[in-house]
């Protein structure tokens, strides 16, 4: 895709109608990872922001810039398949092709999807982004059952990779409000990006996350490594020409996608696990994105072997520590039967 061609059609919002199923699993889930399981909602496709390492530059055919505006015909769809399996805790997210706040000021999206979940007792919506725009759903009555996520990096990393996204300062500011406003959050550290000051950097922003969102209000916290298609070396190259994101030694793994070598993952995973807890305590839920089950094995404290396992991990949490938010007691045997639906 052309350095023109793929900003081209960032730059105006198109509304489209709704035509066809748009509730998915994520389109990462592979056999030999541990996956979250987590359901999408493909109600935005593309994104304004143009991080260097985005997934989209290699993904969409349109690059086009649309947001579906039957918000009704996309609530019934989601409606339909939480009634059709009522023994599970469903986490749908907005953010797989585009960011779940960064329109909400042109669409008002979210604050529909806000409402209705608000009334559902089997599912959390999660809204994830690299925005600074919360002001729109501040008001919202959301009953918890929505978790207002950011894609965190480093000052550096956002200032040289992650292009007219909100500032760290920014999304900080943005952090805290949605805080005080009561809802869940969701803190993504993926994709952490090696650099020489890389370890220092990482354990800060850690620190400065601490001192604004409380344990008890934490939904989840992920941590996961740059990685992409190895097709994408080329467009990241064309792209994003100061980029330096495919100097470092990487290795294809068996979902086709380069990574860092091991050593360097498994010291990066550890020096944010070990952070998290030591600032967070034992109660937030950790977990990694897209590692083999060896991975959790050297790092983590808990060890799913199986996707259902992930899955049912979070409905229990959520029922031990927010039990207005997924008041059933989970079923194994039932999220270990249906994993991969």
């Amino acid at each position: 895709m052309s350095n023109t061609y793929y900003r081209d059609g960032k730059k105006t919002v198109e509304f489209v109608p709704y035509k066809g199923e748009k509730m998915d699993t994520c389109a990462t889930i592979h056999d030999e990872y541990v996956c979250c399981n987590v359901k999408v909602l493909k109600s935005v496709s593309n994104c304004p922001f143009d991080c260097s390492y985005c997934f989209l530059q290699n993904y969409l055919t349109n690059p086009q810039l649309e947001v579906v505006d039957e918000h009704e015909k996309l609530i019934q769809e989601i409606k339909s398949k939480i009634k059709a399996q009522p023994w599970r805790f469903f986490r749908i997210g907005t953010w797989e092709l585009g960011d779940s706040l960064a329109l909400e000021n042109e669409t008002g999206q979210a604050q529909k999807f806000i409402d209705y979940f608000s009334t559902v007792n089997n599912a959390v919506l999660e809204l994830k982004t690299k925005s600074d725009v919360v002001d729109p759903i501040l008001n919202c009555k959301h009953n918890q059952k929505t978790v207002v996520s950011w894609s965190m990096n480093t000052d550096y990393i956002i200032r040289t990779e992650e292009h007219k996204t909100a500032s760290l300062k920014d999304r900080m500011v943005a952090i805290k409000k949605v805080v005080d406003a009561g809802y869940l959050i969701g803190l993504h550290f993926d994709p952490m990006i090696m650099y020489d000051d890389w370890a220092n950097d990482y354990k800060d922003l850690l620190t400065q996350l601490a001192h604004i969102v409380p344990s008890n209000q934490i939904a989840w916290l992920s941590i996961g490594s740059l990685r992409f298609n190895p097709e994408q070396k080329r467009l990241i190259e064309n792209n994003f020409r100061g980029s330096k994101l495919t100097c470092q030694e990487m290795v294809k793994g068996s979902d086709n996608k380069v990574r860092y070598v091991k050593p360097l993952r498994i010291e990066m995973y550890s020096l944010m696990f070990n952070k998290m807890r030591e600032l967070w305590g034992q109660d937030p839920f950790i977990y990694l994105c897209m590692e083999r089950w060896d991975m959790w094995d050297k790092i983590m404290d808990i060890q799913p072997r199986a996707i259902g396992e992930l899955d049912y991990m979070f409905a229990d949490h959520f029922h031990r520590f927010f039990p207005s938010v997924n008041p059933q007691i989970p079923n194994l045997d039932l999220y270990m039967k249906y994993q991969s639906t």
